[in-house]
């Protein structure tokens, strides 16, 4: 916050008014008049009056209007040039005001006339200001030091007294060596502090007010002068409290589509153990339309760390499909117009920090060229082309660069480092990323019989009588579809229906029968999903199938819209977005009746109108059973969402990663202990400190988490100097690339200078 009294003065000396009036004819009159565009009220205020080549007597009038009358200023008249300043007191308000200054210079055969606004602001001798951070996030329970500065903008010295608000939500405790009266001279400035101790979590606000007080003592040889006006300033300042521990979310998602008959659901919520007291708190929310969660938060679908060309372009992807959709649909307003190309064009000019010379992306923008992620943009780009300037060049340097990485049998070759190594499956590396490659071209409507496609689909044909690997088969559906090819179509769509897992009408897929990561099972499932639904025409049948999948993947959202990970984040919403295409309606309301344990109610209204507004509202009781009701012709979107900090444990910690080592002679062992130090600065003194949860966990299966011991999810580290929050520690999730299938080149990707099978 900066005190009034400084936006006075940055005001006088940077945005200052300038009339200047240059008639062609020579010579004619030049007038200049300056004056502050931001005037203190009661104050006396600078102008400065110039005028220049006057061939006759001019008179120059400058008046200040306010509510209609006029107050003259300067009138001078003189036909000589002319260059003065002098002062004028500006008009008493109680608010800011807004008024009109006006310059009038007239001769017998000259005439011109200028007006312009000024701002008049409230005087405020005495000025509170907080020096700490506005908003700061403490553990609940720690204690931290508060501090407030007061400024004195007048010719004398005051006596200030600074009194801070009382509350029951936090205590101020005053310091023993700190005096909170004291003399405050001519634009002097004075700190007072107190140490804060918040009583609840949430938002605080904190009032201090500063006050000039009558008193008889002198102030630097001088008595005190109390203001006639402006002698107290309150300022208010808010604060985040923030349970210890990290934050856990559950989400439990419906989507429920009446058709004349009334659709029930209902869910039990019961809190853990371990919850900090205060911090458990739960949300529902209501949409006439599945993508309108993720619409909501298009800048934050992920709670996770960004910072490499596959991370930016899972951030950008989700963008280009909605407004597709709302673009197909014609439910595109251009609002939503606006913020989401504004997140597109800044995600497409970031994305070229990762561009190679030759048309290539990486993870890093170093190394070789990755034909994975060149796939990914190059898909991406080419949608999105529809919406903002992409450059062309651009897109046909990275065509012609994945084309020469095509092989003799047709599939591509696989160069760079590709950190998920999900998408490699489990046929052969070139089969699936030769999938994704096709797949990719033949969305941005290649034609099949360009033979670099051509060659494409001959090679995974070939591939098509082995279909043990789920990932893959998928993908394979999804390509041959796009493809036109309706026969290898149906093949594996088929199997893909022999294997499918079928729960209380709800359809997915998943790797293996043991697999247990949701992350791979919702970007398989939004594979068939894609295949099911990219074929025309559709029949009510097909529509029914890949309804029960929607229902399914619905259910794996998060509270943001987004899912587990990136992948399945940008692959499930390009599947969802097609199918509410396809089902689209202008039609239908429904109602949603919420009942929760207590017996009290939630009533939400969804129809055409409202149909992408987010409807929230947070739910009192904390554990017993919610039931959600639906009534009438429209699909609702319900979420429950339940978040709660667990409380941490504090002790020790070993971190032990296991390393597979390729194209290597010598056996390494298995498990190895490895050190890591942490940089960290103190930016705000602490008392009473709580500790850091450090969360390890695989990026791309963010449900494995590595563990010790193994029941638990989080490691604590407490610092015995210094407060600190998990966010600070997220780069070990950079570091720390290891996963069911990880290999040593997967190993620490942002740790440059690191050979391969080297560990920190």
């Amino acid at each position: 916050m900066v005190p009034s009294g400084l936006q006075v003065w940055r005001w006088i000396l940077f945005a200052c008014f300038h009339w200047l009036c240059v008639c062609q004819e020579t010579p004619r009159p030049v007038y200049m008049v300056a004056t502050p565009a931001v005037i203190q009220a009661g104050s006396e205020a600078k102008l400065c009056a110039s005028l220049l080549q006057p061939n006759e007597t001019l008179v120059m009038t400058i008046s200040l209007i306010a509510n209609g009358q006029k107050k003259i200023i300067l009138q001078e008249s003189s036909d000589k040039e002319f260059h003065r300043c002098f002062q004028f007191q500006a008009p008493h308000v109680e608010s800011d005001e807004v008024l009109n200054f006006k310059v009038e210079v007239r001769g017998e055969m000259f005439l011109s006339t200028e007006e312009r606004k000024i701002m008049i602001k409230p005087y405020k001798p005495v000025t509170f200001i907080q020096t700490d951070k506005p908003i700061y996030n403490p553990g609940q329970t720690e204690h931290f030091e508060l501090k407030a500065t007061v400024f004195n903008y007048l010719s004398k010295c005051i006596m200030v007294s600074v009194t801070p608000a009382h509350s029951l939500d936090y205590t101020l405790t005053p310091l023993k060596d700190v005096q909170y009266s004291s003399c405050l001279c001519a634009n002097g400035r004075k700190t007072f502090s107190w140490t804060m101790a918040p009583s609840i979590l949430g938002v605080l606000n904190v009032s201090v007010s500063a006050e000039a007080v009558q008193s008889h003592a002198v102030c630097d040889n001088e008595i005190v002068n109390v203001p006639e006006r402006g002698r107290i300033d309150t300022v208010k300042q808010s604060l985040l409290v923030k349970a210890e521990g990290t934050e856990k979310t559950d989400t439990y998602n419906w989507l429920l589509c009446p058709t004349g008959v009334t659709m029930t659901e209902e869910v039990e919520l019961q809190l853990p153990k371990n919850v900090v007291d205060g911090s458990h708190r739960i949300s529902l929310s209501v949409l006439g339309d599945i993508l309108g969660r993720a619409l909501k938060n298009l800048d934050g679908l992920l709670q996770m760390p960004y910072g490499c060309g596959e991370q930016n372009m899972a951030l950008l992807a989700p963008n280009i499909y909605i407004l597709e959709y709302l673009r197909n649909t014609e439910q595109l307003t251009p609002a939503i117009r606006d913020k989401a190309t504004k997140f597109l064009t800044s995600g497409y000019q970031r994305q070229l920090n990762y561009k190679h010379f030759d048309g290539a992306y990486s993870t890093f923008g170093q190394g070789s060229g990755n034909t994975w992620l060149t796939a990914f943009v190059l898909r991406s780009f080419g949608k999105a082309k529809s919406f903002i300037y992409i450059d062309p060049v651009k897109i046909e340097q990275s065509k012609t660069w994945l084309e020469s990485q095509q092989g003799k049998h047709g599939c591509f070759i696989r160069l760079g480092k590709l950190f998920n190594n999900r998408i490699k499956g489990g046929v052969t590396d070139e089969v699936t990323l030769t999938a994704y490659i096709t797949a990719s071209m033949l969305e941005l409507n290649m034609s099949v019989s360009d033979p670099v496609v051509y060659s494409s689909l001959s090679c995974l044909r070939n591939s098509t009588s082995d279909l043990s690997n789920t990932y893959t088969t998928a993908l394979l559906a999804y390509t041959f579809t796009l493809a036109g090819d309706m026969e290898t179509r149906a093949q594996l769509l088929q199997h893909l229906d022999t294997i499918a897992l079928q729960e209380g009408g709800l359809l997915h897929w998943t790797q293996t029968s043991s697999e247990t990561s949701a992350s791979l099972a919702v970007e398989i499932s939004s594979y068939v999903l894609l295949a099911s639904l990219s074929a025309s025409p559709l029949s009510t049948t097909d529509l029914g199938y890949a309804s029960r999948i929607v229902r399914w993947l619905v259910r794996q959202q998060n509270a943001y819209g987004g899912f587990s990970s990136t992948q399945d984040t940008v692959v499930a919403l390009q599947a969802l977005a097609l199918y509410s295409t396809r089902v689209y309606s202008r039609e239908g309301a429904s109602t949603v009746t919420v009942q929760s344990p207590s017996g009290a109610q939630h009533l939400f209204e969804v129809n055409q109108i409202n149909k992408l507004l987010y409807q929230e509202r947070a739910l009192q009781d904390t554990e017993g059973k919610y039931s959600v009701e639906v009534k009438g012709s429209a699909c609702a979107s319900v979420q429950v969402s339940e978040y709660t900090p667990p409380n941490p444990m504090v002790q020790d910690m070993v971190l032990y990663i296991t390393v597979k080592f390729k194209h290597l002679r010598s056996v390494l062992p298995s498990l190895f202990a490895i050190n890591h130090t942490l940089d960290i600065i103190q930016e705000v003194p602490v008392q009473n400190l709580k500790p850091a949860v450090v969360q390890i966990y695989d990026y791309y299966q963010p449900s494995r988490f590595i563990s010790n011991p193994p029941q638990n999810l989080f490691f604590p580290l407490l610092f015995s100097n210094v407060w600190l929050t998990c966010v600070h520690l997220l780069r070990l999730t950079c570091l720390i690339y290891s996963g069911d299938q990880a290999e040593t080149e997967y190993v620490f990707p942002c740790k440059k200078g690191l050979q391969t099978g080297e560990l920190l």
